[in-house]
């Protein structure tokens, strides 16, 4: 036996089509989920025990929960309410659903780990508490954000195969359509993991990048506030 490359040449444009649809899901998927995640993160940490319990709830249901069976109680949910949505939309949706939860607690978790004094000391330097969040705690929680968001990110991306199950033409659905043409299952198969890995890689890559670049954002972000910067600047001229 040999492995037939011709079936891969043959059969690239399906199999790049699908690669190209399960990277745009998973950075919607991203975007949707992250947004939700943050939103439910900043309601976990509100003061008194209402936003703690519906927070928790949301949270704990999502990930105790398969991704399959979120997946097809959206699916199959939708349409039993009157709502007909192209399987991709749903497939999206449901993802990012299941991933916002996880967002959460990495969101919540950042923001929890950061210490309260980093907020009130930029309050007493004159900024406003939108100026404190955004040039003081947020450049501090993105550095802590980044590594656990990439490990969640690449989950999201491989569990965007399960799509395949309610016919979306992702990359595993197309490798299944090749396969029941060619019967090589063994080339199209590997073929498959390779570009997974491929994808996981550039993703991983990305990660690195920006998590180099976060501690030069943090300073520039925190000079570029004209009252941090005169703090600063006063603190450093002050006799020791």
């Amino acid at each position: 036996m040999r492995f037939d490359v011709s079936i891969l040449v043959d059969y690239w444009s399906l199999l790049a089509g699908g690669a190209w649809l399960t990277l745009c899901i998973t950075l919607v998927a991203f975007a949707l989920g992250y947004l939700a995640g943050v939103a439910v993160a900043l309601v976990a940490i509100l003061p008194g025990w209402l936003p703690k319990l519906v927070t928790g709830i949301y949270i704990e249901t999502l990930r105790n929960i398969p991704f399959i069976i979120i997946l097809f109680v959206v699916y199959y949910g939708l349409p039993f309410s009157g709502i007909r949505l192209p399987a991709t939309l749903v497939g999206t949706v449901a993802l990012a659903l299941f991933a916002s939860a996880y967002y959460a607690e990495i969101v919540r978790g950042a923001l929890q780990a950061l210490p309260r004094g980093q907020f009130e000391s930029a309050r007493v330097v004159g900024m406003s508490p939108a100026q404190a969040m955004w040039y003081v705690v947020a450049p501090q929680v993105l550095r802590t954000l980044v590594p656990p968001s990439t490990n969640m990110t690449l989950t999201m991306m491989k569990e965007s195969a399960v799509l395949s199950s309610i016919t979306v033409p992702e990359l595993t659905y197309q490798s299944l359509i090749v396969q029941g043409n060619t019967f090589a299952p063994f080339e199209v198969f590997a073929a498959v993991t390779a570009i997974y890995w491929l994808i996981a890689i550039a993703i991983a890559e990305l990660s690195r990048q920006l998590e180099r670049r976060v501690g030069t954002a943090q300073v520039h972000s925190i000079l570029a506030n004209p009252i941090a910067a005169r703090y600063l600047s006063l603190d450093a001229r002050r006799p020791t």
